[in-house]
């Protein structure tokens, strides 16, 4: 995934919740723009613990494992 497109998709206003896909097969969701950090060369994803909203930890994808975002359009929280 390129920086500028995962940019885009975290400063879209307003937010759309989205998923974002790795090539190992994970997901990740972000519901908002917050519990997102982003560096040149990758993403830090908020992960919230499952008895919460608020992230208790990050992950941090390498942008060149992102294989595709997409929108979550329900709002419901998907756990893998």
């Amino acid at each position: 995934m390129r920086f500028d497109d995962m940019r885009s998709a975290v400063r879209t206003e307003p937010f759309h919740p989205f998923r974002v896909h790795l090539s190992n097969g994970q997901s990740y969701d972000v519901f908002h723009p917050e519990f997102v950090g982003l560096t040149r060369n990758s993403v830090y994803v908020g992960v919230p613990a499952p008895s919460d909203e608020v992230p208790d930890r990050m992950i941090q994808c390498d942008l060149l494992h992102i294989v595709a975002i997409e929108p979550i359009v329900d709002g419901a929280r998907r756990r893998d």
